[in-house]
């Protein structure tokens, strides 16, 4: 028997704090072939999304696989996100989080955790997006957070890309 991965263990413990200390979690995704998200909010092969309480419905976090319901725009579409594609799930109010090393899927994956069919899949991404390019929140519409892209023109291209990493530690 192969041993238990603490990555989902320690994205539910992320989720927690977020939920008990008032913060709105995110998670940064590598998308590929087995993750099912908009493809239209992709952006270099990476999709970041809030997966607070007020933006999803029937949200689980197991063992292998993360799914919920959203509203993108207005509609609700199905999501399904495989562990090993989730590469940080940080606060958005100051950063702080988990973000792990990039990972392969399993072998077994399609057949362990009952995979999502194909999927479009996006060129790989480079560098950990900025925070502000993310995403932008609207207002709710009563079944969760409307997620839209967002531009900021005001960026100086020496600035540093990313969310805040203050005290975070990579899990290998």
């Amino acid at each position: 028997m192969s041993e238990l991965s603490t990555k989902p263990y320690l994205i539910r413990g992320i989720y927690e704090w977020c939920a008990d200390t008032t913060y709105t979690p995110y998670l940064i995704v590598k998308v590929d072939q087995n993750v099912r998200v908009p493809m239209e909010y992709v952006k270099n092969g990476e999709i970041v999304l809030s997966v607070s309480q007020q933006a999803t419905r029937n949200l689980t976090i197991g063992n292998d696989l993360i799914q919920f319901s959203a509203r993108f725009n207005g509609v609700s579409r199905e999501i399904s996100i495989p562990i090993y594609a989730v590469q940080a799930i940080f606060a958005r109010e100051n950063g702080r989080g988990v973000f792990f090393e990039p990972e392969s899927p399993p072998e077994s994956f399609s057949e362990t955790a009952g995979a999502p069919g194909p999927a479009v899949v996006a060129p790989m991404l480079q560098s950990v997006p900025r925070l502000a390019d993310i995403t932008a929140i609207s207002a709710n519409t009563g079944d969760g957070e409307e997620l839209h892209p967002h531009e900021d023109s005001t960026e100086h291209p020496d600035k540093p890309r990313g969310p805040p990493r203050g005290n975070l530690r990579v899990i290998k």
